[in-house]
């Protein structure tokens, strides 16, 4: 079975706060999110001392990267635990059973298995579970037989090893009944997770839709004595809403509770910045609280735009950054191939990362793209064009709407809503260095020939549509590198800065 490795040696030394200058406020606090950027339903367990993560990944390969961190706050990469292209991936679902580890994701209509039996890998290749639905939560009863919840409410077992479905599957929850008068995107029941705490099992689920109006997403809470039901709505529905438009946080929701190393609980879940939509579904963290009676409530002190404190645990420095120069052997773990990843079309060398060019455009071309973590930044890249090859820096929403700068060996293009054309003609390098200039919404472009002096092209973007009210899919605004056509690009000195 071919593994591929991604991660650079450096890399695993060190700690990534996902974007630290804006969640730390001090040794005792932090501030939300803990992941900036597009890290959509997440999924979480604590393994002794050790918290891991995992979030959907969509088109983008390698897929389901995992993190770890002591203090739920401060994150390094461990692996991408999907190697193989299946399609879209949705809200994967991270466990420990039996001293392996396993990830349920659906994708392509169906449900997949990875597994390993050390969270660094190897992992498997995925097996389909031959079952639709989506949104698996992987749970076990008294007995030590396993299933997966959906997100309509049916359960299915599966086999001992985890790996099959072993019989029909039965429906048990109908969610809680949202007031008519909300404003809501659909009722859209998903992300179930099932935990076992004292002598109930609770099952945490998802309504309201995931995007749509900003009040629309929510957290249920429901319990039983059994993980199969009958289930009893918490009084305190919903544990946690968006309850205006005004607050800096929308659609909050698809929540994994945790419990840190000294027992407090925790809630990871997602959210859309007020104003930065296209950024993605945000990772959020805040803490719960058990009622004398048995349920859990978000306390009412707590709001999850304001400075929190911090969990227990080991904080882990970095001074992680999305630049690269591309010098290594391996691609570090930022990185991502939309659509389709070949590790035969790209090498990365001390020279930089060589690329061969793809498809008649951006959108065929199977882009590499990272996740930006500010409202607003720069970004610029050195490119050595070969052959009949395009080189470009873009903003990547998917594969039908793109932005950015171009260049071939004559021209250098502009990008605007994946319409490209010569804007500087007769420029006649193959060698020039690109450069996005992002403030807030706005983007401006512009090229060198030395790297030093700089030139703005005419041509301007607003990017605040892409996003998935607009045009659907879930996706985000990437950041990231093109080789379009025939030949090759080679890309160095990648590098990032926020402005904010």
């Amino acid at each position: 079975m071919k593994k591929i490795i991604f991660l650079l040696i450096g890399v695993f030394s060190l700690a990534i706060n996902a974007q630290q200058q804006n969640i730390k406020t001090g040794d005792e606090f932090y501030q939300n999110p803990i992941f900036r950027g597009d890290y959509p339903d997440p999924s979480i367990i604590r393994d002794g001392e050790d918290y891991y993560i995992v979030h959907s990944s969509f088109n983008y390969y390698p897929g389901l990267l995992i993190w770890t961190s002591k203090d739920l706050v401060n994150w390094k990469p461990v692996t991408h635990a999907l190697q193989k292209s299946v399609g879209s991936v949705w809200a994967p679902d991270l466990v420990k059973y039996n001293n392996k580890f396993y990830i349920y994701f659906p994708a392509n209509e169906t449900n997949y298995v990875v597994w390993a039996d050390n969270i660094n890998g190897p992992w498997s290749d995925p097996v389909d579970l031959k079952i639709g639905n989506i949104d698996p939560g992987h749970f076990t009863d008294e007995k030590g037989n396993r299933y997966l919840y959906f997100s309509n409410g049916d359960y299915v077992p599966l086999s001992k090893d985890g790996l099959s479905v072993s019989g029909t599957g039965k429906h048990v929850y109908d969610g809680w009944k949202i007031p008519v008068e909300w404003s809501i995107e659909c009722f859209c029941m998903e992300g179930p997770k099932v935990l076992k705490q004292g002598n109930y099992y609770y099952l945490t689920v998802a309504e309201g839709g995931t995007a749509g109006p900003a009040t629309s997403h929510m957290v249920i809470s429901a319990r039983s004595k059994s993980p199969l039901g009958p289930w009893e709505n918490s009084p305190y529905n919903p544990i946690l809403r968006t309850n205006d438009s005004s607050e800096k946080w929308w659609s909050k929701g698809h929540a994994t509770l945790i419990d840190d190393v000294n027992g407090k609980w925790w809630m990871v879940f997602h959210g859309y910045e007020n104003g930065y939509y296209n950024m993605g579904r945000q990772t959020l963290l805040q803490p719960v609280e058990w009622t004398n009676d048995g349920w859990f409530k978000s306390p009412e002190n707590i709001k999850t735009e304001q400075p929190i404190k911090k969990p227990a645990g080991k904080t882990l420095k970095t001074n992680f950054t999305l630049s690269d120069t591309f010098s290594g052997t391996e691609l570090e773990p930022q990185w991502q191939f939309f659509d389709h990843y070949d590790a035969e079309r790209f090498k990365v060398t001390k020279d930089g990362i060589q690329i061969k060019a793809k498809g008649k455009n951006i959108g065929e071309s199977s882009p590499l793209l990272c996740t930006p973590s500010d409202h607003s930044y720069t970004a610029e890249v050195e490119a050595e064009i070969e052959g009949n090859a395009t080189a470009g820096l873009i903003l990547f929403y998917d594969n039908k709407l793109y932005t950015g700068i171009a260049a071939d060996k004559d021209n250098v293009l502009a990008i605007l809503r994946s319409w490209q054309f010569p804007t500087q003609k007769g420029v006649n390098k193959a060698h020039l260095f690109l450069r996005l200039e992002k403030k807030e919404q706005l983007v401006n472009m512009f090229y060198s020939i030395d790297g030093k002096v700089w030139i703005k092209i005419e041509n301007s973007a607003e990017v605040s549509s892409f996003n998935h009210n607009v045009l659907s899919g879930f996706m985000s605004l990437r950041l990231g590198l093109s080789s379009v056509g025939e030949g090759k690009v080679t890309f160095k000195n990648f590098i990032y800065k926020a402005t904010n």
